[in-house]
C-alpha cells in the first residue's frame, strides 16, 4: 500500500495512505469526518471513466493512515494535504472536500495558495466559521460541540451511532437512499478510526475560516443538501458562497449530510459540469 510521510512522533513515522488511480487531470478527494477514503466510491469510479486522475487519501488518525497523539488541526491537515501534493507534484489539480475534508481545502488555499489547483468542490462545508461567537452570533453554541467530546469520551461507538443517524438522515432515509448494510459498512470505518483524533476533530470543527475565504481565486462549488442534520445549510453553504470570489452553489433539496453515497447522481452531475466533463454529466 502507497503512504507518504508527513512527520515523526517519538520513533515512528507518521504516514498517510493513499491512492493514486489513472490519468489526466488529477482530482484529489478528502473525506468527512469519522471516515477514509474508501467512502468516495460512488465519485471515484465516474470521475476515472471521465478520464481522471483520481486520488484519495485518509487523513492522519483515520483510515489505513497513521494515528499520532497530535495534530488534529486545521493548520497541520494543510500541511499534511501540502506534502501530498508536493510529493505527487500534482499540478492544475481539482480539490474535491466532503465535511471535514473541507476545511483542509479551505486552509489549504487560503495559505498555500492556488499555485498547484485548479477548481475546488466544498460539499457541506465547514466555512465560513460554525462556532457561534459574538462576532459569529448565528454560529452554533460552544456547549454542542462539548457534548458531542463528551460522548465519544464516554462511549465513542454508541456516539458513532448518533453521527451515522444524523449523518444519513437514517429515520426518513433507511431502505432508501442508504441500505442497513452501508449504514453499517460506515459505522465500522469511524470505529477504526484513532479515538484521540475522534475526539480531537471536535476542536477543529470550531476553526475560524473567516480569513481563508478572501484569498480563495479558484471557481468553487459548493454542494450540499438542505436537510443536513450535521452541518446546518444557511450556516454553512448557504452563507459561505456570497462570500467567494467565484461560487456556484447547488442545493440538494431534501437531501442529508452524507450525499456522497446517498445522492451520488445529482452529485457526480453537478461535479462533472463544473470540472468541465458535460458529456459525462449527461450520462
Amino acid at each position: 500500500m502507497p503512504f507518504i510521510t508527513v512527520g515523526t512522533e517519538n520513533s515512528a513515522p507518521i504516514d498517510l495512505y493513499y491512492e493514486d488511480h489513472g490519468s489526466g487531470q488529477p482530482i484529489v478527494l478528502i473525506h468527512g469526518f469519522p471516515f477514509n477514503g474508501a467512502t468516495w466510491e460512488k465519485m471515484s469510479g465516474p470521475l476515472l471513466a471521465a478520464g481522471y486522475r483520481v486520488i484519495t487519501y485518509d487523513r492522519r488518525g483515520f483510515g489505513n493512515s497513521a494515528q499520532p497523539g497530535f495534530g488534529y488541526d486545521y493548520d497541520t491537515f494543510a500541511a499534511d494535504l501540502d506534502v501530498l501534493m508536493t510529493e505527487l507534484d500534482l499540478r492544475n489539480a481539482i480539490l474535491v472536500g466532503h465535511s471535514m475534508g473541507t476545511g483542509e481545502v479551505t486552509r489549504y488555499l487560503g495559505a498555500y495558495g492556488s499555485n498547484r489547483v485548479d477548481r475546488a468542490v466544498l460539499m457541506a462545508p465547514l466555512a465560513p466559521f460554525l462556532l457561534k461567537t459574538a462576532d459569529d452570533p448565528q454560529g452554533v453554541e460552544k456547549s454542542i460541540f462539548e457534548g458531542f467530546q463528551k460522548a465519544i469520551i464516554d462511549d465513542r461507538f454508541a456516539f458513532l451511532t448518533q453521527f451515522c443517524n444524523n449523518f444519513f438522515n437514517w429515520d426518513e432515509n433507511k431502505g432508501k437512499v442508504v441500505s442497513e448494510e452501508a449504514y453499517r459498512a460506515h459505522w465500522e470505518i469511524g470505529a477504526r478510526a484513532s479515538a484521540k483524533g475522534t475526539h480531537d476533530s471536535v476542536d477543529a470543527w470550531q476553526t475560524d475560516f473567516r480569513n481563508d475565504v478572501p484569498n480563495i481565486d479558484v471557481p468553487v462549488l459548493i454542494i450540499q443538501g438542505d436537510r443536513d442534520n450535521v452541518l446546518p445549510y444557511p450556516v454553512t453553504g448557504q452563507r459561505l458562497a456570497p462570500m467567494l470570489r467565484d461560487g456556484k452553489l447547488v442545493t440538494l433539496a431534501g437531501a442529508p449530510h452524507g450525499t456522497p453515497w446517498t445522492h451520488p447522481t445529482e452529485v457526480n452531475k453537478a461535479i462533472m459540469e463544473f470540472i468541465g466533463a458535460p458529456a459525462m454529466a449527461r450520462a
